[in-house]
Order: structure tokens, then C-alpha cells, then sequence
């Protein structure tokens, strides 16, 4: 049947919605393919607002990489808002896409891309939008088959029931092996119908297919086991990982936004993976090994970005992109080479102990001054200890005092509250640290204009990190203790109006912590809460607790379960956690050795620098830590005129 652009039926409604230049499409650098010409069509989604979506670096490039294959089409949609949801319902018109305006239930396959737990109530809008069946048991042969991804995916369980199936781990080569499979079920015939394709991506051992899996529960809550129900499943499902990233040189057009989005820049990432070791970070711990793009290869990608964009700013992106073996060189050569044009550069947060003012004066040279940032994690010295961030406070003020003293007046410091084993002194603590750090800008740079900024977030325990075992500190205790630490930075007349204070409450957390670590019996509460209205969890004016909480004291009533279950409690070295059946790599033994090093506040090196720690990883999927130095310039190619 042709599919056709619902762009007829929208176009009248724009003009009755804020934001309407987000739902027209025909960006720099989309594509639009022949419907027709295609054997295995992508609808991809990052489950929020296009201003959040447009510029994520996953969904771009595995939308370039699709659209490159001849007989693959791939188009973009994101989550609509209640203005445009609202005449969509009275108009019937069903989730599209952004680049052709069609239905997103017509697709193959629909891809949905999570960063965040709090995203799930928008993948159930979008499915019913779509007019797709909200649980996976009730899709036909014609409906999509539901696709995650993203770093939430390494737990899908509280979606199960919402999903035909999960990939785990980098999605470059993972969407072209899918493809495949699909092309050739679908070049059958389409034997066997939806059953027979999920099986057939589920005995690939790198797609998890949750219906081909039983959980079975004890009676007091905790999970007995999670086994195949058909033969040819694995028991375990492996994570993708892209080994040489410089055969995969994406996005090579980077998208350009028609609307204002979060970031205005070109992105490039110049290495994937940490091995720092930082005990809370799932990111981290999830991405290994350490893969670096070489020098040569990212100055090709800024090369061809920038021409492809005009944008004026390049975001050299990693988990922490200081720590890249020739990020001096890089930055230098990126600099002289955009010298005339004024392009900028910028680094995420950087390491304390990975900062150097050379390599500050060289990503601000073309580009404006703005303040640094960096990310002490904990405000004392043991909780640093515990979650394995090796900075010290001499290090942290030492650095400070060389950015205040080339001319910085802006230093923003970020910490998490609520960590396992803190207390209120430990808290109390980020306080003393943003004095000292004034003071030492005032004694170094002669000026009391001096700015320091300390913004807060809770913290929530992640599947796949040391910390899967430890209890979340509940959101009162969190809110008393950042109310403790505001009081005490205001009530310091010497330094208090130099420092800025912003943090979030504890209840956005204990939402995410639910969702993080918890098992299919919470599908029940996502489900319940978006059908109170939940949209837009991540977004604080569209947040409500007290819905989360209703919802969830009413889908759990006949479960040995509840919120407080799923999140403060600490878990035992015993317990077959939700997502053990997907294979990250990471040794689960090695994992718990890690938590009781952090209750005995031991510190543990980068392996990158030392002796292998048995995490797991490289034996486990096959892979080895690739890090230069590769000798090679960035600048065989010339400076730009």
C-alpha cells in the first residue's frame, strides 16, 4: 500500500501550537528516499522535545548510517507537546515523521533512542499515537517492530511489555545487522509472521526479544531466575561494540536545527568509553574499553562537519575528553587551523586533574571565554574515595588558581548528593571547598569578582556499576541536606554572594532510581502514570511525584514490591538482579569487589595506565583498550584562509 505524507492533515494545525517550526522537517543535511525504492524502512526517535532530540550525537548518526544503504530509508520523529498532542487526537492525526511526514505505524521498524529512564511515558504516548498496540503481545504482522537502544536499554525490563526487543551497546553495526535480517524475512515472504522475525533477531545473541524469556519471582519480591522459554535463545544477550572508530566517521553531515535546540554546535566524539573507574557512573562503566579516534580522523570529521554545517562552534565530545592522548595536539591543531574563521571549541566538563591552561588557552583562542567546569563529585575527601574520583582538594585548587590567574572569573563545580555511605558532614563539606576556591581567585587574580557556581544533582544507583547494590537515600533526607548546605553558603558573609547554588530535589531521583533498577512488574506503574497524563518526566514544570506515587501504590497493591523496594533498599551479593541476563562484559564478581572497595573507601587506578583489573570486558566481548599516541599531525591538512 503507499504510505502517504500526513503533512495535509498537520499543516493546518501549526499555526495553533508554540514551537511549530519543529514539526516541519527539511533541516540541512535530512534525507528524504523514495518509499517505494525501499526494502527496510527506520523510524528513529529520541523520546523528547526536538530542541533535546535534533542534536543527539546516537540518533544522528545511526539515521546517516541506515540512509547510506540503498535500500534502507530512515526518518527522524520526536516527542510531540500537549498543544500538538491535543489537536493530533481531535484531528486524528497519527505520530509522523519530521522528514516525509508519514505515519510512524507504517515503518518496518520503530527505534526509539533512550538517555534517561524518564523518557518511557513518551515512548507510550508516541505507540499510541501511532495507533501502535501499546504491549508487544497485542502487535500484528504489519506493526513496527519496537526497537530500543541507548544507555537506559541496558535495563529495559520496567518497558518489557512495551517492547518487541532491546540492542545493548554501540548501535552502528547492531541497525545494519537488524536491517539485514529484516531484509531477507521480508524477501521470503515473511515466513512464520512477527514470532519468526523476533526469533530470528533473538538467536543473533545481540538482540534481546523480552517475550522469549520467563522471569519467575520468590515470595518475598526478589527475582528466582530469567530463562529462555524457546530453544536457540541465549541466556545471555552481549553488548555491540564498534572497535575502530575511525571506520565509522559519523555523523559526516551533521544535522542542522530549522528551531533553537540545547546545543548549537558541531559535535565530534573523539573517543568512546572510560576506564577512570568512577564507582556511580553507569556511563562509564557500560562503555568499555577505551576506544580514541585517531588525531587524523577528527580532523577530517571537523573538516567535513564544518563545511556540511557552518556552524561556528565544534563540541569535542567524551566521557572525558581531556583524558584523549593527544588532546593537546588536537586542540592546537583544530585552533591554528581555524584561527581566521573564529571557530570555537569546547570540551564537556573537564577532569581536574586532566586540566591544563595551555590546553584552556587553545579551545578558547577563536572562541569566547566562558567559565570552566569541572566535577569534584564529592564534596569530601573520603566520598571522593568511595566512588573512586581521585582528586584531591589541593589538586581542585591548585587548577582553580591557574584558571583565575590566566584570566578566568567563572569556575561552575559539580556534586552529587545522597551517595552510598555519605553524611551531612560530608556534604557540608562542598561548602568549605567553594570558600576556598574564591578565595584562592581573589588572592590570585587581585580581583573580588570572582564567581564560583556549585550545582548539585542526587544521586541514583545504575544497573551495571558498583553501586547496583547500594540503597538510594530517600528524597526527605536529600532535600534536608541540601537545605543544610544552602543555609550554611548563605550565611557566610565573606563568601556566600560569590557562590551560586543550584541543585534539584530528591524527588525527580527517587522516579528514576525506580525505573533504573526495577524489574517488568513496573511497567505497570509507567503505564498507570501516562495514563493519568505523564509526559515529559525529565522536564520539571511536567514532573508530578505525587502521580508516580498514586500510580505506584495502586499497580503494585498485589505485588510484595513498592517504591521504596526498588529503591532504598540495599540488595545482597545473591540476588539475581533484572538485568543480569544482559551482558555488558563487566564481571559481576569483579563488580561487588568494587562495592566493598567502596565501603572500605579504597581507590583503584585507570587501566589504562596500569596492570589489568580483571573488570571483564575485553576478554568477555573480545575487545582491547585502543589509545594513541599515533605520532601522526592533525595537520596534513592546511590552515584554512
Amino acid at each position: 500500500m503507499p504510505v502517504e505524507s500526513v503533512f495535509p492533515r498537520l499543516e493546518p494545525l501549526l499555526p495553533k501550537v508554540q514551537k511549530p517550526i519543529q514539526y516541519v522537517g527539511g533541516e540541512l543535511n535530512s534525507t528524504v528516499k523514495d518509499w517505494d525504492a525501499a526494502a527496510v524502512r527506520w523510524a528513529l526517535m529520541y523520546p523528547d522535545a526536538y530542541e533535546v532530540g535534533l542534536p543527539n550525537q546516537g540518533v544522528m548518526i545511526l539515521y546517516e548510517v541506515l540512509n547510506e544503504v540503498a535500500d534502507v530509508l530512515a526518518e527522524r520523529t520526536y516527542a510531540v507537546w500537549g498543544d500538538m498532542e491535543k489537536l493530533m487526537r481531535e484531528h486524528s492525526v497519527p505520530q509522523f515523521t519530521v522528514d516525509a511526514h508519514r505515519p510512524v505505524g507504517a515503518f518496518d521498524v520503530f527505534g526509539v533512542s533512550f538517555s534517561t529512564e524518564l523518557g518511557y511515558t513518551n515512548l507510550l504516548n508516541a505507540l499510541d499515537l501511532s495507533g501502535i498496540p501499546l504491549e508487544a503481545k497485542d502487535r500484528g504482522l504489519d506493526d513496527p517492530i519496537v526497537l530500543i537502544g541507548g544507555h537506559a536499554s541496558f535495563n529495559p525490563e520496567p518497558i518489557a511489555d512495551f517492547i518487541d526487543a532491546a540492542v545493548v551497546g554501540d548501535g552502528e553495526q547492531a541497525v545494519l545487522q537488524i536491517t539485514d535480517v529484516i531484509r531477507a524475512w521480508k524477501a521470503e515472504g515473511r515466513p512464520g509472521g512477527r514470532d519468526e522475525l523476533l526469533f530470528r533477531l533473538a538467536v543473533t545473541g545481540g538482540v534481546y526479544v523480552p517475550r522469549f524469556y520467563d522471569v519467575d519471582y520468590l515470595e518475598d519480591g526478589r527475582i528466582q531466575r530469567v530463562a529462555p522459554n524457546r530453544s536457540g535463545v541465549p541466556w545471555r544477550v552481549s553488548k555491540h561494540t564498534v572497535m575502530d572508530l575511525d571506520e565509522w566517521p559519523y555523523p559526516k553531515q551533521p544535522l542542522v536545527p530549522l528551531a533553537e535546540t540545547v546545543h548549537e554546535r558541531m559535535s565530534v566524539e573523539i573517543f568512546r568509553g572510560c576506564t577512570r573507574g568512577c564507582r556511580f557512573c553507569q556511563a562509564g562503566m557500560i562503555t568499555r574499553p577505551v576506544r580514541e579516534r585517531s588525531i587524523t580522523g577528527i580532523g577530517e570529521m571537523v573538516e567535513k562537519g564544518l563545511k556540511a554545517t557552518g556552524f561556528e562552534e565544534v563540541g569535542l565530545l567524551s566521557l572525558s575528553s581531556a583524558d584523549h592522548t593527544e588532546i593537546a595536539e588536537v586542540a592546537k591543531g583544530l585552533a591554528d587551523r581555524y584561527t581566521e574563521d573564529k571557530i570555537g571549541l569546547s570540551l564537556p566538563s573537564t577532569r581536574v586533574d586532566a586540566f591544563n591552561i595551555d590546553l584552556a588557552n587553545e579551545l578558547t583562542r577563536n572562541g569566547r571565554r566562558s567559565g570552566l567546569t569541572f566535577a569534584p563529585e564529592g564534596g569530601s575527601e573520603r566520598m571522593r574515595k568511595v566512588i573512586n574520583k581521585m582528586v584531591s582538594e589541593e589538586d581542585l585548587i591548585r587548577t582553580v588558581a591557574t584558571a583565575y590567574g590566566n584570566g578566568w572569573r567563572q569556575v561552575k563545580l559539580y556534586f552529587m548528593c545522597g551517595l552510598p555511605t555519605e553524611t551531612d558532614e560530608d556534604v557540608l563539606q562542598i561548602a568549605e571547598m567553594a570558600k576556598k576556591v574564591i578565595a584562592k581567585g581573589r588572592e590570585v587574580s587581585g580581583s573580588r569578582d570572582i564567581r564560583c557556581t556549585v550545582s548539585i544533582g542526587g544521586f541514583v544507583p545504575k544497573p551495571h556499576t558498583p553501586f547496583q547494590w547500594a540503597p538510594q537515600l530517600d528524597h526527605k533526607t536529600t532535600d534536608e541536606r541540601l537545605q543544610k548546605l544552602r543555609d550554611v553558603i548563605r550565611a557566610d558573609r565573606q563568601y556566600g554572594k560569590s557562590i551560586g547554588f543550584r541543585y534539584h530535589d530528591g524527588k525527580p531521583g527517587i522516579v528514576e532510581g525506580l525505573l533504573s533498577r526495577g524489574d517488568r512488574r513496573v511497567g505497570k506503574v509507567i503505564r498507570a502514570v501516562w495514563e493519568d497524563g505523564g509526559r515529559f518526566d525529565g522536564w520539571s514544570e511536567h514532573f508530578s511525584y505525587d502521580r508516580w506515587m498514586r500510580c505506584a501504590e495502586t499497580a503494585l497493591a498485589g505485588d510484595p514490591v513498592d517504591v521504596d523496594w526498588y529503591t532504598t533498599r540495599e540488595r545482597e551479593w545473591n540476588e539475581v538482579l533484572p538485568w543480569d541476563h544482559l551482558d555488558s562484559g563487566l564481571d559481576k564478581d569483579w563488580l561487588w569487589e568494587d562495592w566493598q572497595d567502596a565501603l572500605d573507601e579504597v581507590e583503584v587506578e585507570d587501566c589504562r595506565w596500569t596492570p589489568c583489573f580483571d573488570c571483564g570486558v575485553c576478554p568477555q566481548m573480545d575487545t582491547e583498550i585502543q589509545i594513541g599516541p599515533t605520532g601522526k599531525k592533525l595537520l596534513p591538512l592546511s590552515v584554512v584562509k
